[in-house]
């Protein structure tokens, strides 16, 4: 499952591609438009920011905005950013591979070889997937 963190940054990447022709948006507007806390919000949006999808104003006509067409900004990036691997197994995660403690041969693992096909076809659809996707469904 998606964190709330990840959700409330897709609700955020979200409203900001609908204003992106506006300028700057204010944290308070997507907060309140979300229901998100203000203060909860604003650390998501520094964390887009430092990964090099959104910019921020300081002072009147401050706010944050997207760096980013939607349409170069993947699905997977997002959740990779904030919730870490995408595969259910550490096991067979591209980004984060651990071997597992009770696998004594990952190469006749039933259950390893089920969740690559798994983390395959997630990640077929999440990294062809943009911010794009979203908005033409909204």
């Amino acid at each position: 499952m998606l964190s709330k963190k990840t959700k409330y940054a897709f609700h955020a990447l979200t409203y900001l591609g609908k204003h992106k022709d506006e300028g700057s948006v204010l944290i308070q507007d997507i907060a309140a438009e979300h229901g998100i806390s203000h203060k909860f919000l604003e650390n998501i949006l520094l964390e887009l920011k430092k990964a090099g999808f959104l910019g921020s104003k300081k002072g009147k006509g401050g706010g944050y905005y997207l760096i980013k067409e939607p349409k170069d900004i993947q699905l997977s990036r997002i959740i990779r950013l904030l919730d870490g691997p995408i595969a259910l197994l550490p096991c067979v995660s591209l980004n984060y591979y651990e071997a597992c403690e009770e696998c004594k041969d990952q190469e006749k693992c039933g259950l390893n070889q089920v969740m690559i096909q798994v983390r395959d076809e997630t990640l077929n659809i999440l990294e062809n997937k943009t911010l794009s996707d979203i908005l033409d469904k909204e």
